[in-house]
Order: structure tokens, then sequence, then C-alpha cells
């Protein structure tokens, strides 16, 4: 399935992004990729270890989202997954305030749940416009 949608988004031509989507809710994981989708990012999500993985072997992502849901050990194995095979990758850590932030490594973070969408893509745009710019340097 996910080879599928990893095919497609590459035949659809460029988007302003591509974003990797991680998290554990299914429903909150279609929300961020639907808001996102809507701005014109193209977004794959990955709920476990082997879809990161091959999303990552085939396309090259701009910005990762991991989300709030994502349990504290999780987020910081995930992240390490994350800058091992999309190194160039810039991430975004979504935080609930009440657990606060737990990964110093992140390039950027956004507190949850977001009041509105447009939070949310503004921090990945501004990060994929971060990652392009280094890319060129």
């Amino acid at each position: 399935m996910l080879s599928r949608l990893v095919g497609h988004f590459l035949q659809q031509g460029e988007a302003m992004a591509m974003v990797l989507c991680t998290g554990t809710n299914p429903s909150l994981m279609q929300t961020r990729a639907m808001i996102l989708e809507r701005a014109g990012h193209k977004v794959i999500r990955a709920t476990n270890e082997p879809q990161l993985i091959e999303a990552c072997s085939k396309v090259s992502f701009d910005v990762a989202v991991i989300g709030h849901s994502v349990p504290e050990l999780e987020k910081s194995r995930v992240l390490r997954l994350i800058r091992e095979h999309c190194p160039k990758i810039k991430v975004l850590e979504l935080f609930i305030p009440s657990q606060g932030k737990k990964l110093a490594e992140a390039d950027d973070w956004l507190e949850g749940p977001i009041p509105h969408p447009s939070d949310l893509v503004e921090r990945v745009s501004t990060l994929a416009s971060k990652a392009a710019d280094a890319s060129s340097t």
C-alpha cells in the first residue's frame, strides 16, 4: 500500500514540500495530512518503522512531522530513524504543553492541540524553505 502511495506522489510532479508524517493516532495523522495537502504539500504517512524506512528509501522528504501522540521514548527512536534514513530532512515535533518538548534535536516545535490549521502549514512551509536553502548551498 505504501509503495503505491509513494509511486503515485512521484508521478504527480512537484509539490510545495514532501512531508513525512509520523504518529500513532491514524485520525490525527489523517487530519494533519489533509491540512498539509490542501496547502499544496505532498504527505506520506508512516505509523511504524518499516513504513518509515521504506518511505525514506523512495522519497526525498523536506520535512518530517512527529506527532504528539507518539510516546516519549518512541519519539527519540523515531527521530533517530528519520535522521539515519532521511539525513537532510527538517523535523517538526508536535508536543502537548503538559508534557513539554521532548526532542531537543528537532528543528522546530509546535504546541498542540493546534488551534489553527494555518499554524501547522506555516511551520512546515518554513522548514521546507530552510531545507531547500540548505540543499542549494
